[in-house]
């Protein structure tokens, strides 16, 4: 039975393939994300996978619907399985904004579905680090959330050298579309022509853009004189007073295609052009309003990162952990005769936090010792018999050996695995 086209397994090492998805890059991945998002004050949400379709057709239009995971459930009601989180969000948002204080700081780590035709870093599901702010209309919330982007990139090991962020704004996008004569029913269309600029040829852009009024050669020159707005030098002074501004550059030929966006957008690159875009965001000021039929108005921003991209990227710099120990302690059993000696040896070691596994059935002992080196362990314990049963500890780094009292073992093991650890 193969799994389904566009999904993915996560093995744990030994990887059964080269390059297959590996689940201790995806734990790596997450942890530092969760680490970087707290010390920017982020606290963490999610929803349902499923939730009502209206929820996305009323974000996106009925097009999206071609795209989407959608059925009738049970109880005859429309559903899809989520393409985005934004939606959620601002739906939970809108029902509760009450009982939080502004701004809304959260972020997410969904798995997202997309029915779409896979292709190389774009898959039919993947997860995303989700991060919004909402209830801020002051453009310092932009540098924050542009800043964080960065920060959650410097701590995956990728520097300046390796990405860089291209600022947009839409609003100017908009100035420069009413200038040109465009008229509002035709301004989405503009948006994506745009946005598909560079994957588009130019003839076929041209007429696209003839139709709606707007002269391409009009486009080209905007997006290369790229003058900056007021927010934009805003963004630009902020970051740089943090001394991050060498990850960012003014891009005009970004304005994320998307609809909702209202003002600063972004995306990450890799500086070689190797792989997609890394994440995208912007401000999205008129979404809650839109998902809670004006009920509540709220203005926000946020972006994504998808993890596919993201992995490939880190796989190709060699930025993943490599080799990573499973367990601290195996303990071996020598004697079957001891076994319940070293059951209640090991169920001690696991209560003080220790990671420890032991052969679950009687095994000669170089191929217990074979697992432990397999397992990438610290050290191995073996209970030894004698007037007063005691433990010897071998270090697997160094081959050292001591002998120690069972009261002993836990303190022991402590002060080597943190000398061990440069503790």
């Amino acid at each position: 039975m193969e799994r389904l086209p566009g999904f993915r397994d996560f093995f744990p090492r030994p990887l059964p393939q080269k390059n297959q998805w590996e689940f201790e890059a995806r734990l790596h991945l997450f942890a530092a994300w969760r680490r970087v998002l707290a010390v920017y004050g982020f606290k963490e949400y999610d929803g349902p996978p499923v939730e009502p379709l209206e929820l996305f057709t009323k974000k996106s239009g009925r097009e999206i619907v071609g795209q989407l995971y959608n059925f009738d459930d049970k109880g005859g009601r429309a559903v899809a399985l989520r393409p985005e989180m934004t939606p959620t969000l601002a739906r939970m948002v809108a029902t509760h904004e009450r009982q939080y204080k502004k701004p809304i700081k959260w972020f997410s780590i969904p798995q997202l579905f997309r029915y779409e035709r896979q292709q190389k870093g774009r898959l039919r599901e993947h997860f995303q680090l989700n991060a919004d702010i909402v209830g801020e209309a002051g453009v310092e919330a932009d540098a924050e959330l542009i800043a964080l982007l960065i920060d959650v990139l410097r701590a995956l090991g990728l520097g300046s050298d390796d990405f860089v962020i291209h600022l947009s704004s839409r609003e100017a996008w908009q100035a420069f579309f009413r200038e040109h004569g465009g008229s509002g029913t035709d301004e989405y269309e503009f948006f994506q022509i745009v946005d598909k600029l560079e994957r588009t040829p130019e003839e076929t852009a041209a007429v696209k853009l003839d139709k709606i009024g707007v002269p391409l050669e009009a486009v080209r020159r905007f997006i290369t004189e790229g003058e900056l707005t007021s927010q934009l030098k805003i963004v630009l002074k902020n970051l740089r007073a943090r001394g991050i501004d060498q990850f960012v550059k003014i891009d005009y030929g970004v304005i994320r295609g998307l609809a909702y966006y209202t003002g600063i957008v972004f995306e990450a690159f890799d500086r070689r052009g190797e792989f997609r875009a890394i994440a995208g965001g912007g401000r999205y000021d008129k979404l809650v309003e839109l998902i809670s039929d004006a009920k509540t108005d709220l203005p926000a921003l946020g972006f994504g990162m998808g993890d596919v991209v993201l992995l490939e990227l880190l796989r190709s710099r060699d930025l993943l952990p490599k080799g990573a120990s499973s367990v601290d302690v195996y303990c071996l059993i020598e004697d079957e005769a001891l076994r319940s000696d070293s059951l209640n040896l090991i169920q001690g070691l696991r209560d003080a936090g220790f990671r420890v596994d032991y052969s679950l059935v009687a095994l000669k002992s170089n191929k217990q010792f074979c697992q432990a080196m397999d397992m990438g362990a610290s050290f191995t314990a073996t209970l030894v018999p004698g007037e007063q049963l005691t433990v010897r500890l071998k270090s697997l780094a160094d081959r050292k050996e001591e002998t120690v009292a069972v009261v002993d073992c836990v303190a022991v093991l402590k002060r080597r695995l943190a000398e061990s650890h440069g503790d």
